[in-house]
């Protein structure tokens, strides 16, 4: 991936970025305020536009729901603590932020950080990542299990469903494996996501306020899923065993830099960097971009821009020997091949 030119240390990268990890008041709030005031101005305009037509509130709710991925950004930013110096502004706006997204906040930070430390490393998946699979262990499996992997991994499934049910119900439930303070704030949101519940039905009627939510969460876990994917789970991504794993080039290598449109870069909170998010998330989003076209090294990162972004959408396992994600129909190739080769 990397030209011998452009090589640099970690110590060395880490002297680059320590200019864009520093929060920015100013920048802070005016995020702040143009990602919630119109999500505010939004739901003031469904209460009227409803009393019209609640099919008319369906592409208004939509719209909501890309405010609501830029909301997430920010969550995700104070989960990190970078959003702003102070960690008690952090945890505040990172509680209200997953309000709206139906996400506890300690909870989700800690499965996030859990990603962060085990990105691309083989020997430590499972927890805050998508399931993936190495070809070895697919075709070793029970058909019990290459039956829920290709359930799992069907994009109408993946894309569609699985984020609905991740946001609405599994958030609702503790992590096993987390501590009290973890736990406790499950069951803090899951209070509080009563009462705005119950309030919201009040004011908007049960029916019209259940078809605008998910209207709304429909579009903003799609979205969200769909970049958390495709920013891991690119052709010529990163794993690795154990031994082998190294930071820089999980994160330079297995963090594609997702070059949007600039509004839909905008919605998604600069997260299309996400190969500088990994070098070091301590930078928030707002300075991403900066970042990235200070020094040759950032730009290196696998590139993917939306269209051929969509070819990602059928990778399915990760082939060990040739170094890449690829599809069933890859597999069932391989597997043909090797079944045709005259035993020595």
């Amino acid at each position: 991936m990397q030209n011998s030119s452009t090589q640099l240390s970690p110590r060395e990268w880490k002297k680059l970025v320590a200019e864009y990890q520093t929060p920015h008041i100013g920048r802070a709030v005016w995020q702040l305020t143009n990602t919630l005031v119109p999500i505010l101005t939004l739901w003031i305009a469904l209460y009227f536009l409803k009393e019209t037509s609640l099919w008319l509130c369906i592409p208004l709710a939509m719209l909501g729901g890309l405010f609501l991925v830029r909301a997430f950004i920010i969550f995700h930013d104070c989960g990190h603590g970078s959003f702003f110096k102070s960690k008690k502004a952090n945890s505040a706006v990172g509680f209200v932020t997953g309000l709206l997204t139906f996400t506890p906040y300690r909870q989700w930070s800690w499965e996030h950080a859990r990603h962060h430390a085990t990105n691309g490393d083989l020997d430590r998946r499972g927890i805050g990542d998508i399931w993936t699979l190495t070809v070895e262990e697919y075709v070793s499996s029970s058909k019990w299990m290459k039956f829920s992997y290709r359930f799992i991994r069907n994009p109408i499934i993946l894309f569609l469903f699985a984020p609905l049910v991740l946001f609405v119900i599994l958030q609702r439930l503790p992590n096993s494996k987390a501590k009290a303070r973890e736990k406790r704030s499950v069951y803090i949101m899951n209070a509080t996501l009563v009462l705005w519940c119950v309030g919201m039905s009040m004011i908007y009627g049960f029916v019209d306020w259940l078809v605008i939510q998910l209207s709304m969460m429909a579009v903003a876990s799609g979205f969200g899923l769909w970049l958390f994917y495709v920013q891991h789970q690119f052709e010529d991504t990163y794993w690795a065993t154990g031994k082998e794993w190294d930071y820089t080039a999980a994160a330079m290598e297995g963090s594609s830099f997702y070059n949007l449109p600039k509004i839909l870069q905008w919605f998604s909170g600069n997260i299309g960097f996400h190969h500088i998010h990994h070098l070091n998330p301590q930078i928030p989003n707002y300075n991403l971009e900066r970042c990235h076209y200070s020094h040759p090294f950032f730009q290196q990162a696998p590139e993917l821009k939306l269209f051929n972004s969509l070819k990602t959408i059928q990778l399915r396992l990760w082939d060990e020997v040739n170094g890449k994600m690829i599809t069933f129909r890859e597999l069932k190739r391989q597997l043909a091949l090797s079944q045709a080769k005259p035993a020595v």
